[in-house]
């Protein structure tokens, strides 16, 4: 079994569903599958761009209607799509993900579609594009531990106007604008350890 554990987001309207599919996962053989249930589009939206997904199982009806195309454009596309078909869709709507899986599915087959998936290359991403400086990953690491502006231009024997620039250039890349979203962000991509910041809280 790897020891990578691969997060999968279940977007369903149906609890009952949502929860077969979660307990479903977990039992696939030789795969650490971590489901996140997700209730909202925007719960979707938010999970995508703070958790690292490799996979969204998704209702094509959840929301009323889920504009996969849509998705896939105003989150960069990095995430495997799979539609979870519970009864009739249109083929020219599953066409548009990367996979199917249907309710009645048997465990073999469901862990084959996703196995199939996660041995494909993933997607670069705009963030991939537009990867955080040195410089920029260290003033994270400096907000997050609670310092000021000037704090972090004396540490770092720059100017407080250039510190605001890398401030608003981290912004703008990770489209996170408080120091809590930064906190996640640095312990999600490993910059900072949990029990850094809580010396530094006490």
């Amino acid at each position: 079994m790897s020891n990578i554990i691969v997060k999968i987001a279940i977007a369903e309207n149906s609890v009952i569903i949502r929860n077969g599919i979660s307990a479903t996962l977990k039992r696939l053989p030789d795969l650490r599958i971590q489901p996140v249930e997700i209730h909202s589009i925007e719960s979707l939206k938010e999970c995508i761009r703070m958790d690292n997904i490799s996979i969204v199982i998704v209702n094509p009806a959840f929301g009323g209607y889920f504009d996969v195309a849509k998705f896939k454009v105003e989150t960069s596309g990095t995430s495997k799509m799979i539609a979870l078909v519970s009864s009739f869709v249109d083929k020219s709507t599953l066409n548009k993900y990367d996979e199917t899986l249907s309710v009645y599915d048997d465990q073999k087959t469901i862990y084959e579609k996703i196995n199939s998936l996660l041995s494909q290359p993933k997607k670069r991403s705009q963030e991939d594009d537009e990867m955080l400086s040195a410089r920029e990953k260290e003033i994270i690491v400096y907000v997050v531990k609670g310092m000021t502006n000037k704090e972090i231009a004396d540490n770092l024997f720059i100017s407080i106007h250039t510190v605001i620039t890398h401030r608003r250039n981290i912004a703008k890349k990770l489209q996170i604008h408080s120091t809590a979203g930064l906190t996640i962000y640095a312990i999600v991509n490993n910059l900072i350890e949990i029990s850094e910041i809580k010396k530094e809280i006490i």
